[in-house]
């Protein structure tokens, strides 16, 4: 699969920085570089761990690797490192509902909500709230159940990242994130709601940037790991969207 292999260029950004990551064995430079290349396989086919070919190492041992990883936080630093140099002038939050395969169930009992999965009218699913920077690029990602709503999660996706405006649908317009990004001095793109009693006025011309994060979510979902979740653990799915959103910065 051309599209799921690493170039020379992209490993020559990526080695650096998983040298320099806590608690991770890179080990022998060209069996990682195997390892990442076998995990970018799955993640845009969509494929069984199962069906990963021989020469790309063994299914149960990449698999196992994967998942130490994402239990130290590496794809997470991964993205962190190559986003340091967003651009913070606007940022775009938004959700989308992905739908979970039925396999994703089971991983504990009673685990759903700690699993981020849940029901939604699409059915069985995982709700993805992301933030991107003014070029659409992602930052950083929060995981619920499908039924849960975007704006529960603004406040955890902004702290921390320094914006000057913010740009985010209807279903942001709460008074407690207006209150909180008048606090940090952020400015606030957010259209009202219809059954707003105040008036608020919203600039709608800055606001028809808000389709870069629109745009994410489409090259996102083009990784067939990503556009169905078939991971049991958050975790291990917050792990397939940083990896290709490392892939989103490098290309």
């Amino acid at each position: 699969m051309e599209r799921a292999t690493i170039s020379d260029e992209e490993w020559a950004l990526i080695n650096p920085v998983l040298l320099t990551l806590p608690k991770i064995q890179v080990g022998n430079l060209d069996k990682c570089r195997t390892f990442i290349s076998a995990v970018l396989w799955i993640l845009r086919g969509g494929m069984e761990w199962r069906m990963l070919p021989p020469e790309q190492g063994k299914w149960n041992s990449v698999f196992k690797r994967y998942s130490r990883w994402c239990a130290h936080g590496a794809w997470d630093l991964l993205l962190k490192t190559f986003s340091q140099q967003a651009d913070l002038q606007d940022v775009s939050i938004d959700g989308t509902v992905n739908r979970a395969h039925a396999c994703a169930a089971g991983y504990k009992k009673n685990s759903a909500d700690e699993e981020a999965l849940g029901r939604s009218k699409g059915g069985f699913s995982c709700k993805v709230h992301a933030i991107c920077d003014a070029h659409g690029l992602p930052l950083n990602f929060i995981l619920t159940g499908g039924q849960t709503a975007e704006c529960t999660q603004a406040i955890p996706l902004l702290t921390g990242v320094g914006a000057a405006a913010v740009l985010a649908d209807k279903a942001y317009d709460t008074n407690e994130l207006r209150e909180w990004l008048k606090v940090h001095r952020i400015k606030a793109v957010i259209p009202p709601k219809s059954n707003r009693k105040d008036d608020i006025s919203c600039d709608f011309w800055h606001y028809k940037e808000r389709h870069t994060v629109e745009c994410l979510f489409g090259k996102l979902k083009y990784y067939r790991r990503i556009s169905t979740r078939y991971e049991k653990k958050a975790i291990n799915y917050k792990g397939m969207l940083c990896l290709a959103s490392v892939f989103l910065w490098l290309r």
